[in-house]
């Protein structure tokens, strides 16, 4: 038996926060604990065992054998390919992916250009008043936290950012004033110091009411639910430093598409009589990267099409809602968020996966390379919800790297002889 090691200053992916804090517990080739305490983090890193093989129409092939048939079967018609950036992929791993679109011609979408859209495009025509996470545990001194509780999906927000002391808020938490929004069924943290419960119908009128008592305009008779919201942002004007906090990635519920345009508005008007920043939740596996890779290599955060030669923004054009016209597909990270209808029709595409559990997708592929998992086996950088790059530091290095193959794939496309690729 190998005596159990410990490696501290360990990056967690589970969720967007990026916790880099961790000590993680590897015993005989598996991690056996992490610490502090995490639900999400314990779930993510698991025992930190994955599959290693490599499938060729689902059978073992030997690696070369297995990239020369993704570089077949990807070539076969330039212009015609989806590439699909999936969680669980390093910063390096995914510049190796958009050249392969490039190369390939391909359009290329993400895990979140789906849900994260709206408050992607809102941000895009209005501006965004945002700032790190360090910072709002060091300065603000009113959060506000619009149809969120950070605590299902991110549970060491509270206790790093809310209350946590800060260089201006020395007390912590008691020294921060607590706004609680419930939206419809989207309820926010509760034992806050002011709660407030409005129905979906109403939540871009209370976002209207409360930029124009920021704002300074006359407000007229207001139904008792909004004039709650009127008395929140009187709060949230009168702060030395003002946060709010929303979620960027809902659930399988509807949300109004306005909202994120509406936070941001208010957040920006804010910015007038006080300081304020919004925060954005995000899920983990690096999606935050993926857009910041996107958009300094195309200037786009999601939905590129390189048809044309060149990077094109099609935001109402995703490549996910259109697989079926797709001659082949590229797989790049994990798919096992994928939707079902999608992993169906995937069936039915030439289609290779190269990431972590690839060859035990949901969906029939042409090749399937396994890879360890960034953070975990695999090192390089990892984007925290805020847009801060992280150094991951793997508690169980070795094995295959997503970076290592996709940028194989990408040498092998590249001598393709000419005509055979975009």
């Amino acid at each position: 038996m190998i005596a159990p090691r410990t490696v501290e200053s360990v990056a967690c992916l589970g969720c967007g926060c990026v916790c880099d804090d961790l000590a993680v517990t590897v015993t005989n080739g598996r991690i056996s604990d992490v610490a502090p305490a995490c639900p999400v983090a314990r779930a993510w890193f698991g025992d930190g065992i994955v599959p290693a093989a490599v499938t060729r129409g689902g059978k073992p092939a030997s690696f070369d054998e297995a990239l020369a048939e993704a570089s077949r079967a990807l070539a076969q018609a330039p212009g015609r390919t989806l590439v699909y950036l999936g969680p669980d992929l390093s910063t390096q791993a995914q510049r190796a992916a958009v050249a392969i679109a490039d190369l390939l011609r391909a359009r290329l979408d993400t895990a979140t250009s789906r849900p994260a859209a709206s408050g992607l495009l809102a941000a895009q025509r209005r501006g965004r008043a945002a700032a790190t996470l360090g910072e709002i545990r060091n300065r603000a001194d009113v959060i506000l936290f619009w149809a969120v509780d950070p605590r299902a999906r991110y549970p060491r927000f509270f206790s790093r950012f809310v209350e946590a002391a800060g260089t201006h808020v020395p007390a912590g938490k008691s020294g921060r004033r607590l706004v609680s929004v419930t939206v419809g069924s989207d309820g926010g943290p509760a034992g806050s110091e002011m709660e407030i419960t409005i129905a979906s119908a109403d939540e871009i009128a209370a976002l209207s009411v409360m930029r124009a008592t920021v704002l300074g305009n006359p407000l007229g008779e207001l139904p008792p639910a909004l004039q709650a919201t009127a008395r929140a942002a009187m709060l949230l004007k009168e702060a030395r430093y003002a946060a709010v906090v929303h979620e960027a990635e809902p659930g399988a519920g509807q949300v109004d598409a306005l909202r994120a345009e509406g936070l941001i508005a208010l957040v920006q008007a804010l910015n007038g009589p006080t300081r304020a920043a919004l925060t954005t939740l995000r899920a983990g596996g690096n999606r935050s990267g993926a857009e910041a890779v996107l958009t300094w290599q195309t200037g786009y955060p999601m939905a590129v099409d390189f048809s044309a030669g060149f990077p094109r923004y099609t935001p109402d054009v995703r490549g996910l809602d259109h697989v079926e016209d797709a001659a082949a597909v590229l797989v790049a990270g994990s798919a096992a968020e994928l939707p079902a209808e999608v992993a169906t029709t995937l069936s039915r595409v030439p289609t290779v996966a190269i990431g972590p559990r690839a060859s035990e997708t949901s969906f029939a592929t042409r090749v399937a390379i396994d890879t360890g998992v960034a953070g975990i086996h695999e090192g390089g950088t990892g984007y925290r919800m805020d847009e801060v790059p992280l150094p991951l530091r793997p508690p169980i290095p070795g094995g295959r790297s997503a970076a290592d193959v996709l940028t194989a794939l990408l040498a092998s496309l590249q001598a393709l002889p000419a005509g055979r690729k975009g």
